[in-house]
């Protein structure tokens, strides 16, 4: 079941219900903010101040950062423009009572070409199940190329920041864009401070444990991943968010950064894939291996 419903300022979003999931996304940016499984936990977080306003970013959920993301482009948004720009809802298909997707697509536009002068389709295609898919379609309608950097900029739901280890990410280099080093991930990861991390040639499975849950992610068509939590100083000054928020979540993002930039020809198009599960297991692991 799929049904297009608005908060009382109008602003619009579609509510997906089947028999494994649920989940509800904006038209503007196309953003998934809340998704429900089987097991009945909230796996995104969402601000409860976050703003539901057209023209502002939602904090929370995944916010699609595209065409650009972790770099400094005067010329457009920060994070690319995609965040608060109103996509099209393309189609519904009920594949079986299961599972539910969703696709919406956002073209180019007098406004979109005055800050970045190309013709583009970007379609992103869910599928709600027990498991949750976010597919980015990135396709050069043009006549010449042109290059994105962009993330699914994925906030996980936690218990506390104290409960939460990120593993699959051991012996991988990193860039800490708060030092400007590259360093190696010697062990599994635990959030003490503020953190922002490129992790580079990133092409295993990660898992992300807390004290009440864990959820595996999959990546298709990236090979960076970030991981950051704003921490106490810098959460306190971010919109959308209450001063102890930052013990709330951690984002996870799959991502097309730096040196994982693509170079899209014209008539060529671009896949970025993320699968989220939510790991049915009783015995969850708080250590530092």
């Amino acid at each position: 079941m799929l049904e297009i419903k608005k908060f009382a300022n109008g602003f619009e979003y579609i509510e997906i219900i089947n028999k494994s999931a649920s989940a509800k996304i904006a038209l503007q940016g196309a953003h998934i903010f809340e998704y429900t499984s089987e097991l009945k936990k909230e796996m995104l977080w969402l601000s409860p101040t976050s703003d539901f306003e057209y023209g502002r970013a939602i904090r929370g959920g995944i916010p699609i950062c595209w065409p650009r993301f972790g770099v400094e482009d005067k010329s457009m948004p920060s994070h690319g423009f995609s965040r608060t720009a109103l996509f099209e809802l393309v189609s519904v298909e009920e594949l079986d009572e299961w599972r539910t997707k969703v696709i919406m697509r956002l073209r180019d536009t007098k406004e979109s070409r005055s800050i970045w002068d190309y013709k583009f389709e970007l379609d992103v295609a869910f599928i709600i199940s027990e498991s949750l898919s976010v597919e980015l379609i990135t396709k050069n309608r043009d006549t010449k190329e042109f290059m994105i950097t962009q993330a699914l900029h994925t906030y996980f739901s936690v218990s506390n920041i104290d409960d939460v280890l990120i593993k699959g990410l051991e012996n991988t280099r990193y860039i800490d864009t708060l030092t400007d080093e590259t360093l190696v991930q010697e062990a599994s990861i635990k959030i003490k401070e503020e953190t922002d991390r490129v992790y580079l040639d990133v092409n295993s499975e990660i898992i992300l444990e807390d004290k009440l849950k864990k959820i595996s992610l999959n990546t298709v068509g990236s090979n960076s991943t970030v991981v950051w939590n704003p921490w106490i100083e810098k959460g306190a000054r971010m919109s959308g968010m209450r001063a102890e928020a930052y013990k709330e979540f951690v984002c996870i993002e799959s991502a097309n950064a730096f040196d994982d930039f693509r170079l899209i020809e014209a008539g060529d198009s671009h896949r970025l894939r993320l699968v989220l599960n939510s790991v049915k297991s009783t015995k969850l692991f708080f250590d530092n291996r």
